[in-house]
């Protein structure tokens, strides 16, 4: 369970409508209409990814009135179809996907098993991604890849699946240059995997 206790506030006379921060939210919380940001507090996740790019310094983060909770009970589902999925996207369930915000393999698996569809959809049902977002974002779409999702990024959005891993490198080319040993890595890591 992430707690989010604060969220974004937009000065609207300062603000000039650029739209850095709405291709910079993580969820879409904001959108730029009539040449102002706007922000709805019921998918503000706090990141300051806004904040941060806001060249106007038009936006600060602010208490929330009520404390918005985040987070996917995974306990109803069957804990073998949770397995499978982190499998597929060869991540173990019981890792961190974030450590930011301490949400679990496991938990993101469940989100995405209960219907989370994009990299958006898991950080409002989990929390993952609600800080740094940098080192979660590929593992999360890694399991959304498994699950088949369609990832194809919204205009204007901030993710894209940029890290290759030794998984998504083809048989041919690890052959091709075995000095990477890129075969026995994989080969190592189903062994450990499977001895879990």
């Amino acid at each position: 369970m992430k707690v989010i206790t604060h969220l974004a506030q937009v000065d609207g006379d300062r603000c000039t409508g650029d739209k850095l921060c709405e291709g910079m939210c993580l969820t879409g919380a904001i959108k730029v209409v009539a040449k102002k940001a706007t922000v709805d507090e019921r998918l503000c996740v706090a990141c300051r990814k806004c904040m941060d790019v806001c060249r106007e310094a038009a936006v600060s983060i602010a208490p929330r009135t009520r404390a918005l909770t985040l987070g996917t009970d995974f306990s109803g589902l069957d804990p073998a179809a949770i397995d499978d999925l982190c499998d597929r996207a060869h991540l173990d369930p019981e890792e961190f996907i974030c450590r930011c915000s301490f949400t679990s393999v496991k938990e993101a698996a469940a989100a995405v098993l209960k219907g989370a569809r994009s990299p958006d959809d898991v950080t409002l049902m989990t929390g993952a991604r609600s800080r740094c977002g940098m080192y979660c974002i590929s593992p999360i779409l890694r399991l959304l890849n498994a699950h088949n999702a369609d990832l194809t990024p919204l205009e204007g959005r901030g993710w894209y699946n940029v890290k290759v891993n030794m998984w998504d490198i083809p048989s041919e080319v690890a052959r091709k240059y075995p000095e990477y040993y890129l075969e026995e890595d994989r080969e190592r890591e189903k062994t450990m995997s499977s001895s879990l």
